[in-house]
């Protein structure tokens, strides 16, 4: 029997694809089945962005890239950061990566070790925990609460540092409640953690252009201070429906790019050169499509969120960011995981257990509203029809 390293036994996965591998299953076998379980925008993406790429590709763009991606694209990455933020980044501190998840592996990887600690959202993005786990750090939760709309309390976050503390990871917007950190939570955290020089801060600011009602994203470069310490996460594939494209961005301190690059090198040597031009058309052309797709998910989120709060057993806060619902089903009587297989095999519906994404999310479901109007309605009159069957559910 071959012998696998024990980190192996230690690595986690994204369950949010196992459900759609059983969801698919169930269509191959002909059960109408609705998909609310994947974090993936029902958009194409938009045509001058693919005609960039089509136009790279013409033009003899077929050869490696450097190791932090082209200076063009990091310069468009700076220059977008200032547009939207007003912070001046240097383009040499910013690496281009494929996808959002080499952010937070490297992140992980460079400050997890037996005997350190690294603080992470839960519920929150599972690859978090997972990876922290196959570092050999300690997983300390960050517990993201309903009664404080899933937002982070700064207090709470400072009082669970120790000696061992090397990183802490914040997002906002976050996956998989929807939550957005208030300002005055942030300036809390950041005025704390000056008694912390010692600790890094990862903010995956993933969804940082979805958010609703007029709500204001807080990107953590704002701190000038902070910026020794800060990585930042972010990205093409949420805002300009580009999941598939495999294209990220993170900005480094300083002192810590260097390793950053080395880490690529040795991962992934570079990002494929077409898909760089590509990232250029997203940030440098217009924005129309990015924006209307937002406002999409907006009357959807209203629709989600009004539906499922008529439904049995079923109660859901309002999501600010990103596009996700998060609804508490514990009045149901079932825990997440077996609410999530029956919803799928009795109703045909696909959604997350809450537990996917650490143990504060039981209780509760992740319903992702990146589909149609039309099925989010028929996926919950599913849903409603389904739960009144159950006895405590319609009490």
């Amino acid at each position: 029997m071959l012998q696998l390293a024990q980190a192996m036994s230690r690595l986690g996965t994204e369950s949010a694809f196992e459900v759609l591998a059983r969801a698919k299953a169930l269509e191959a076998k002909g059960k109408s089945i609705i998909n609310l379980g994947i974090g993936q925008p029902d958009f194409l993406t938009p045509q001058h962005i693919v005609e960039a790429a089509i136009k790279a590709l013409r033009d003899g763009q077929h050869g490696y890239t450097p190791a932090n991606g082209i200076p063009q694209l990091r310069e468009a990455v700076a220059a977008d950061l200032h547009r939207r933020h007003g912070v001046t980044v240097d383009p040499g501190c910013v690496l281009i990566v494929p996808g959002g998840k080499v952010t937070m592996f490297f992140a992980i990887l460079m400050f997890g070790e037996a005997g350190t600690e690294i603080m992470y959202p839960n519920p929150g993005f599972p690859i978090y925990e997972s990876v922290i786990n196959f570092s050999g750090a300690k997983p300390v939760p960050i517990p993201l609460l309903e009664k404080n709309g899933f937002a982070f309390s700064a207090e709470d976050v400072l009082s669970r540092i120790t000696p061992r503390t090397r990183l802490i990871i914040i997002n906002s917007p976050a996956n998989p409640t929807g939550g957005v950190v208030p300002r005055a939570e942030w300036d809390k955290l950041v005025a704390g953690l000056e008694k912390f020089p010692n600790v890094a801060v990862m903010s995956d600011e993933i969804y940082s252009q979805m958010l609703y009602d007029g709500r204001e994203h807080v990107t953590l470069l704002g701190y000038e201070h902070m910026r020794d310490r800060t990585i930042l996460l972010d990205g093409w594939s949420k805002t300009y429906a580009m999941t598939g494209w495999r294209l990220g961005f993170s900005v480094w301190p300083k002192a810590l790019i260097e390793h950053a690059t080395r880490l690529a090198i040795n991962c992934h040597s570079c990002v494929n050169a077409p898909t760089q031009f590509a990232g250029i058309a997203a940030l440098e052309g217009p924005q129309d499509e990015a924006v209307k797709m937002v406002k999409a998910f907006d009357a959807r989120r209203k629709v989600v969120v009004e539906e499922l709060n008529k439904l049995p057993g079923i109660s859901c806060v309002e999501p600010g960011g990103a596009f996700y619902a998060f609804p508490n089903i514990s009045r149901t009587g079932m825990k997440a995981k077996e609410f999530e297989r029956r919803l799928l095999e009795d109703a045909g519906v696909a959604a997350v257990a809450g537990t996917s994404f650490g143990s504060y999310g039981e209780g509760y479901l992740r319903l992702s509203y990146a589909n149609s109007t039309e099925n989010i309605r028929e996926a919950i009159r599913r849903m409603d029809q389904w739960l009144r069957t159950l006895p405590k559910a319609a009490e």
